[in-house]
């Protein structure tokens, strides 16, 4: 019976695959130009350099993971350092947010591709169409459990970096060395800076491991090994891509090509045909990516609903047999997708995940006698994170000032609900028992 139940836990590569389907999402298609229009040519330093800051909060993750292990990831090792209070259950409530409205960013950019490919008309209806089926679609897979996801997300991932590793190839065999020149003036560092913070959230995938934790064989050392092997995959894709369209297109026009930079940095050297794959590794990079989030989300919405911080309604049948939380995930992401513009929300969500960033390294401190690791690394990879979120919140003053009062107000709205909830319930929040 244990074996039959270890033969349904997802493999290392099954959870590396998980979380570099999140990692290598819509990001690397539908911002790659705003990067390059902010960091230039030293748009492949700044991916190294925003690898280094994932690095940082790896270290973190792998040593909390291996020893807390729980489908409520980062909220688990939060309470665990500091207790059940009103910061850990708002944490908790962004957290699970953060994925619902990430669902809706992926089915309005997968409609966005897949409309223009199959010469569908671009109108509301079709929009809403394809959103809605892209997230049924996968909230029906993650149905059949995390095996079935695992399997699915492998052979998307295989897809994806095979359409990727033939433009990073042959990109590489075409390149222009005068257009890779860095930029080491004072506005060109400025500009990579700026960039990292933002791209910085491009490996924030990796946390989707420890949101599936209770479902990965031997968790205590292929949850580390996850982590690390996805973050360097990807940081080797991220800088490849970046060399090979930097160093096939003129910066000018990979910036003019402002949403679909990369399809048009392909032709040059793979012409149409370059373009059309890269669209539909566009396609495929934003579905593994929805896979894994309704997966990853759908599992906190029930695991922190399960230990008494969301409604009841959500534990009501068993996860994975018939689960509400699963359905109700997915239906919020729908919803959002239909109703708002999600750009600013996008950047509300990352500024988000940074703050959970914050308290993880903040718990592994305080935790560091329990679960190993040199505070000297801790204080250093905070400090680091501290800098570069308020490096973000800067370039957000500078260039999107109601995104920057949009973090402010949400943050103040969620910590208001949470101590009103807790006053109204008087419910606790327990997740390790």
């Amino acid at each position: 019976m244990e074996l039959e139940e270890d033969n349904k836990k997802l493999t290392l590569w099954e959870a590396v695959s998980m979380a570099v389907g999140v990692m290598i999402g819509a990001s690397i298609f539908s911002i790659f130009g705003v990067g390059a229009q902010i960091a230039g040519k030293d748009l492949p330093e700044t991916f190294v350099l925003s690898g280094i800051y994932a690095l940082l909060v790896a270290y973190s993750y792998t040593k909390l993971g291996s020893k807390i292990i729980s489908d409520a990831g980062p909220i688990a090792f939060i309470h665990k350092a500091i207790g059940d209070n009103i910061i850990t259950g708002a944490l908790s409530i962004l957290l699970w947010l953060s994925y619902v409205i990430s669902i809706s960013l992926f089915a309005k950019g997968f409609a966005g591709y897949f409309l223009p490919l199959i010469g569908a008309q671009i109108n509301s209806f079709n929009y809403a169409l394809a959103e809605i089926g892209i997230v049924a679609f996968f909230t029906a897979l993650n149905f059949f459990g995390s095996k079935a996801v695992g399997k699915a997300e492998f052979f998307i991932v295989l897809t994806k970096l095979t359409i990727l590793g033939l433009f990073i190839f042959a990109g590489l065999l075409t390149l222009h060395i005068s257009y890779l020149v860095p930029d080491t003036s004072i506005s060109g560092i400025e500009g990579m800076l700026f960039a990292s913070a933002i791209f910085f959230l491009s490996y924030m995938g990796f946390g989707v491991i420890t949101n599936a934790s209770e479902h990965i064989k031997d968790p205590n050392k292929n949850v580390p090994r996850a982590i690390y092997l996805s973050i360097f995959l990807v940081m080797f894709v991220y800088v490849g891509v970046a060399i090979s369209a930097i160093g096939n297109l003129p910066i000018d026009e990979l910036i003019k090509a402002s949403e679909n930079a990369l399809a048009v940095a392909a032709k040059p050297f793979l012409g149409d045909l370059g373009f059309l794959l890269i669209s539909i590794g566009a396609l495929f990079s934003i579905s593994s990516a929805m896979n894994a989030t309704i997966y990853g989300g759908a599992n906190v919405a029930y695991s922190l609903a399960k230990d008494g911080e969301l409604p009841k309604f959500f534990e009501r049948k068993v996860w994975f047999k018939s689960t509400e939380g699963l359905y109700i995930t997915s239906s919020l992401g729908v919803l959002f997708a239909l109703l708002f513009n999600m750009e600013g929300v996008a950047s509300i969500t990352s500024a988000v995940f940074m703050v959970i960033y914050l308290f993880v390294i903040l718990s592994h401190y305080l935790l560091v006698d329990e679960v190993g690791g040199r505070k000297e690394i801790i204080i250093f990879s905070f400090l680091v994170v501290l800098g570069v979120f308020m490096l973000l919140l800067y370039y957000q003053w500078e260039v999107h000032r109601i995104v920057f009062y949009g973090i402010i107000l949400t943050f103040a709205f969620v910590i208001a609900f949470e101590a009103v909830y807790r006053k109204i319930t008087k419910r606790k929040f327990s997740i390790l028992h």
